[in-house]
């Protein structure tokens, strides 16, 4: 499965360290499946939609729902680490809307068909700290399923959004896209990072999208 190759592209290695024995018992509340069950909803709608629609109409389709359910700027900030107070502004600003781009470019690039697939929810919310984590699984029409967890964490305003995926419960992506971006950054300078990006956005678009 693609998406499958998808998730593992994005995070071939590193789990996360900070989930190994820390889970207990949450109760499941309609705040914290919000996000998660939004983001299924969506991607399922352009999964539908597949190729024969325009991959801009498909962008503007989703890419809403990755802002309102994602903590963008939080998972940008924690994978460039502590360069990113040191960035000028423009760059932040830059840098943060291309990583937007490149995310929804990314789902939109690889949940491109739609053959039967069906999201569920499996077992019970856990929390990890201050965050807590959602099991769920893509069940194909026949095959294995694939197991993805979200981590969300609650912000300021009380919403729960997502800071993490988790492939087959321990492959983070956020992990491998912080690896990415810091050797990037090795030298504090942004524009390898920028240009980086651009270059993907155009690449998953197949040329559609203007970074």
């Amino acid at each position: 499965m693609r998406r499958r190759g998808f998730v593992y592209a994005l995070a071939v290695t590193a789990a996360m360290p900070a989930l190994a024995g820390l889970a207990v018992a949450a109760p499941p509340t309609a705040e914290v499946m919000a996000p998660v069950n939004a983001l299924d909803e969506g991607l399922t709608a352009i999964m539908r939609l597949g190729r024969a629609a325009p991959f801009q109409q498909r962008f503007d389709s989703i890419a809403p729902v990755i802002e309102r359910t994602f903590n963008l700027s939080a998972i940008l900030q924690t994978s460039v680490g502590p360069r990113w107070t040191a960035l000028p502004d423009e760059q932040r600003m830059e840098l943060l809307r291309l990583f937007r781009r490149f995310t929804v470019a990314s789902y939109v690039a690889n949940f491109n068909s739609y053959s039967g697939e069906r999201f569920e929810t499996t077992g019970e919310p856990r929390t990890v700290g201050n965050d807590v984590v959602v099991q769920t699984r893509i069940v194909p029409p026949s095959g294995n399923a694939t197991r993805l967890d979200y981590v969300l964490r609650q912000g300021d305003g009380g919403n729960w959004r997502i800071v993490d995926v988790l492939l087959d419960g321990t492959i983070s992506r956020v992990a491998v896209q912080r690896s990415d971006f810091r050797s990037l950054l090795g030298h504090g300078d942004a524009a390898p990072l920028i240009a980086s990006l651009q270059r993907k956005i155009a690449d998953l678009s197949g040329g559609a999208l203007a970074a």
